[in-house]
């Protein structure tokens, strides 16, 4: 009889001893800002990498063809960054861009020249209003600490693609995004679709419930 009690007595230890464990497996779950952040930034990064080829291929400003080729790599280490963070989170990645970043691409590969090169400067000075505004929500809303670190390493990256496409778009003669107050691109000024969508809340209009690298409302990198 005793034996019996003693064993009911370590089975109700075992569950007591297993709950903090599922409670602290609960809460390492990420939010659904931090989620948010890493899907968009994902498909910002998938986006820019394809947008990046293609002002390498169809570019003819030399500018173009350089931040191209700039784009393509610090978004492919970016995204190194992004994968790995993701799959410690079980947080599971689109495998494609968004659709409104899709029709950039693809708009993007009709055109050739001079017009090519100001659609494509156009749609990135979009995506990065977007992205960072997007990874500064992260980085002041985000509760996991190394998708924020992300989101902190990233911003100053997304910054400089930005000042080089102002640079560039005055060259041109493209519209330049508004900015706020403390001189950061504004998504309200932006003269046209970011390149995934400005409509979309992820980052690089992703156009999915993700934060639109540009929207102050969500966390997720339009594209950068």
């Amino acid at each position: 009889m005793w034996g019996i009690k003693r064993l009911g007595l370590l089975a109700a230890l075992v569950v007591v001893g297993l709950a903090p464990a599922a409670a602290a497996q609960a809460a390492a779950q990420p939010s659904t800002q931090d989620t948010q952040y890493l899907q968009a930034v994902h498909q910002v990064n998938l986006f820019e990498i394809t947008a990046g080829n293609l002002a390498q291929q169809k570019g003819q400003n030399q500018q173009v063809k350089d931040l191209g080729k700039m784009f393509v790599t610090d978004h492919t280490q970016l995204d190194q960054t992004v994968k790995s963070t993701a799959q410690q989170l079980n947080v599971q990645l689109p495998a494609d861009p968004t659709a409104d970043q899709q029709k950039v691409l693809d708009k993007l590969n009709g055109l050739n020249g001079a017009q090519f090169d100001k659609a494509w400067v156009t749609a990135q000075l979009a995506g990065h209003v977007q992205a960072i505004q997007a990874t500064q929500t992260e980085i002041s809303q985000g509760s996991e600490q190394s998708v924020v670190q992300l989101a902190q390493d990233a911003l100053p990256v997304l910054q400089a693609h930005y000042d080089a496409l102002v640079a560039l778009a005055q060259t041109l003669g493209v519209p330049v995004p508004q900015t706020s107050a403390s001189g950061t691109a504004s998504p309200g000024g932006t003269t046209s679709p970011a390149p995934g969508g400005t409509e979309s809340s992820a980052p690089g209009g992703t156009g999915t419930e993700e934060p639109a690298p540009g929207t102050t409302e969500t966390p997720a990198p339009a594209q950068s």
